[in-house]
């Protein structure tokens, strides 16, 4: 677990997140009926090398491509293909860069064209509970008042959180210690320090909350079938006040 304590650590962080951030919003325009994930996945590597950063997820544990790409019920890591985004579509976004040895990492899921009024009030609830669980993330309270602040939102609206897959730690290493579970009781865990950085991942499905992943080892979708979102910002915790969420522009 790394916890930023230099002006030049902080810098390199909100510089990688901030690379992340405009990335996305550059997809995020580019997503549209007709488009390729592949091409979505060639177009988020230009961003990021032309910002003078490197690719966070290419070649990391043998990922193929720079651009996480989940459809539909695919939940996340989906892998950029030939596939050809349709108009009623959600699609999350995962991407994640270096600058100077430090990651950021940062995910949304938007529509493709129009979405029914269920897909867009999927999307709208799970980015509310990220907002809710960045909240938590301050001075004194436990890692777990993160996690309830998730659980306690999107089952509320009548969804399911994923518990196969987590946020976490991030800084010198793209995946770092401590894990950051979307459920659980509020007050329990490590207390949150000034200068540690989590990426905070809302992973909410449609229906129930069992995944599975598919043959190419990456890809995870709802046993289901049902839609799935998926929110992400790398936040890091200040001395005092709310956090400063590092992958927003």
């Amino acid at each position: 677990m790394i916890i930023l304590k230099t002006p030049d650590e902080i810098a390199l962080m909100a510089k990688a997140s901030r690379v992340v951030a405009e990335a996305l919003e550059v997809l995020k325009s580019a997503t549209k009926p007709g488009v390729t994930t592949d091409e979505l996945d060639r177009l988020a590597e230009a961003e990021i090398r032309s910002r003078g950063a490197l690719p966070a997820f290419k070649g990391y544990r043998n990922y193929p491509k720079t651009l996480c790409v989940s459809v539909n019920e695919q939940v996340v890591h989906g892998i950029p293909s030939k596939r050809v985004l349709k108009d009623g579509d959600i699609v999350g976004l995962d991407l994640g860069a270096i600058v100077g040895g430090f990651y950021g990492d940062s995910a949304v899921t938007i529509a493709v064209g129009r979405i029914d009024e269920k897909a867009a009030t999927l999307v709208r609830v799970t980015e509310e509970s990220l907002s809710l669980a960045i909240q938590q993330a301050r001075v004194g309270n436990r890692l777990s008042d993160i996690s309830h602040a998730v659980q306690q939102h999107v089952e509320a609206a009548g969804y399911s959180v994923v518990t196969e897959f987590v946020g976490h730690g991030i800084g010198r290493q793209l995946h770092e210690e401590p894990q950051v579970p979307n459920y659980g009781k509020p007050g329990q865990g490590p207390r949150l320090q000034p200068g540690m950085v989590l990426a905070i991942e809302p992973m909410v499905n449609m229906g129930g909350s069992a995944v599975r992943v598919l043959d190419d080892r990456w890809t995870a979708v709802t046993v289901d079938g049902s839609l799935s979102a998926h929110f992400e910002h790398t936040i890091a915790i200040q001395p005092s006040g709310p956090a400063l969420v590092l992958s927003r522009l």
